[in-house]
């Protein structure tokens, strides 16, 4: 039997806010971080928040199923990076293109979304096995 997965969008829109926020903060102490940390904190960060806004969109899907969603659309973040028209790099030049789209496509950058999005999928799952 399917468990109902009717998220509030309340608290789903507030956690989006909130990892946003800190992925900001983190983006300013990068200087005081170490190169490790910076190197892929920001990038789960980023997928944390991609899963959480699919959530406030998409309350009633499967855990499971939004974090394969939340997946591709990083992964095709990712590899648009990969296009190099000077439109899109016009856009990447302004400082919410650069956030949203990124500049340079690396493996790395799939491996951190993939760890961000399983991270915040098995703590969804924990919380709600908890409710």
């Amino acid at each position: 039997m399917d468990k109902n997965y009717n998220r509030n969008r309340i608290t789903y829109g507030l956690l989006a806010s909130v990892v946003i926020g800190i992925g900001l903060t983190v983006r300013k102490m990068a200087p005081w971080m170490p190169d490790w940390i910076n190197f892929w904190i920001g990038d789960a960060i980023w997928a944390v928040m991609i899963y959480l806004m699919l959530a406030f969109l998409l309350p009633g899907w499967r855990p499971l199923k939004l974090a394969l969603f939340a997946l591709l659309c990083c992964f095709a973040v990712e590899c648009s990076q990969l296009y190099q028209a000077a439109w899109i790099n016009a856009i990447r030049s302004t400082r919410f293109g650069a956030l949203v789209l990124g500049h340079g496509f690396l493996f790395s950058d799939l491996l951190a979304y993939t760890a961000g999005i399983t991270i915040v999928t098995i703590t969804e799952v924990w919380t709600m096995k908890k409710d």
